[in-house]
């Protein structure tokens, strides 16, 4: 946690109680087991649910953050690859924002729930990953049968460009997996300058990367 203490006090803006709020809740959140609740935290840590609720309604900057912890963690040889692919989050809440129909990969089907579409960095020598950013995909219930997946695409595309500032100098590769490797983003990733690299699971080999 002194890494991520470093880390908070050189975020311009961001005051002592909103460092104090993050290192506990990081702190918090990694010595629970299982499925974590932000109004739930509360029973776990020295802050109230209204100050939990209150803490997460104020703007953050989380990429910047996940920006420094990966320069300062990762070694200045290892071999990075970017990479970019979707997370399936469960949810029965009837008023959830962004709540539709999502593809769940542990179970190979569509579900209603919510999905997360995450860029992260893949450190090949260490063998693990680093999240960038995260950002909650539109559920495009309004859509046609043949629209959602175009719809989640055009998304994606925009939030790769987004973030291009922040990959570490030497990525040159851009992983995508299972439906996001379509002809639109491929294109969009090689304008960035990066090869993409589109084998689906099921057809991949580690050799290959």
């Amino acid at each position: 946690m002194t890494m991520v203490n470093d880390i908070l006090k050189q975020l311009p803006g961001l005051g002592l109680p909103p460092r104090k709020f993050l290192a506990t809740v990081f702190v918090t959140i990694r010595v629970l087991r299982g499925r974590v609740n932000v109004r739930h935290l509360s029973r776990d840590c020295d802050y109230s649910e209204r100050t939990i609720a209150r803490q997460f309604r104020e703007p953050f900057d989380w990429p910047a953050f996940h920006q420094r912890v990966l320069m300062t963690a990762r070694a200045p040889r290892s071999a990075l690859v970017s990479a970019h692919d979707a997370s399936f989050i469960p949810t029965s809440g009837q008023q959830t924002f962004g709540r539709g129909h999502c593809c769940n990969g542990c179970a190979s089907r569509a579900e209603r729930g919510l999905e997360m579409s995450t860029l992260a960095v893949v450190d090949g020598t260490r063998r693990g990953a680093l999240t960038l950013a995260v950002a909650q995909t539109p559920p495009g219930e309004a859509a046609t049968k043949a629209e959602p997946e175009a719809t989640r695409v055009a998304f994606y595309t925009p939030q790769r460009r987004e973030h291009r500032h922040r990959w570490p100098s030497g990525v040159t590769s851009h992983g995508v997996d299972g439906d996001d490797a379509q002809k639109n983003y491929r294109e969009e990733v090689v304008r960035l300058d990066r090869h993409a690299i589109t084998t689906r699971r099921r057809a991949a080999d580690g050799l290959l990367l």
